[in-house]
């Protein structure tokens, strides 16, 4: 069965949100440094966000591929563009990856609009 990126990232949100209430100097520190790494510069955020997806499959980690693959989407990326960054994550990876980088095609499936 596929997974369901769309509930596995509403799920890690409501964990995220008790984390946020529980230990909100670890949150507001997290939160900090992923604005400041993903922010545009010398590389834009749709490019940082393409390596933390490359990143989330070489480590298998679901709701990593997930919140990437969403923003990915929302930023403008290409399927084609979002292949190939598979394409290399496999080519780094090897077979975990291939199986990985599958489930980041169930994902973009999952989040990409409707035509």
């Amino acid at each position: 069965m596929a997974k369901d990126y769309i509930e596995i990232t509403r799920e890690i949100s409501g964990g995220m949100r008790e984390l946020r209430k529980d230990a909100p100097d670890l949150m507001q520190g997290f939160s900090a440094m992923a604005g400041a790494a993903m922010k545009d510069s010398a590389l834009s955020k749709k490019t940082k966000e393409f390596v933390a997806l490359g990143i989330a499959i070489s480590t298998r980690c679901d709701g990593c591929i997930g919140f990437h693959t969403k923003a990915l989407i929302d930023l403008g990326a290409t399927k084609e563009e979002f292949v190939e960054v598979l394409s290399t994550a496999v080519y780094m990876g090897g077979g975990p990856s291939v199986m990985y980088a599958a489930n980041a095609m169930i994902a973009w499936e999952q989040f990409a609009p409707k035509a």
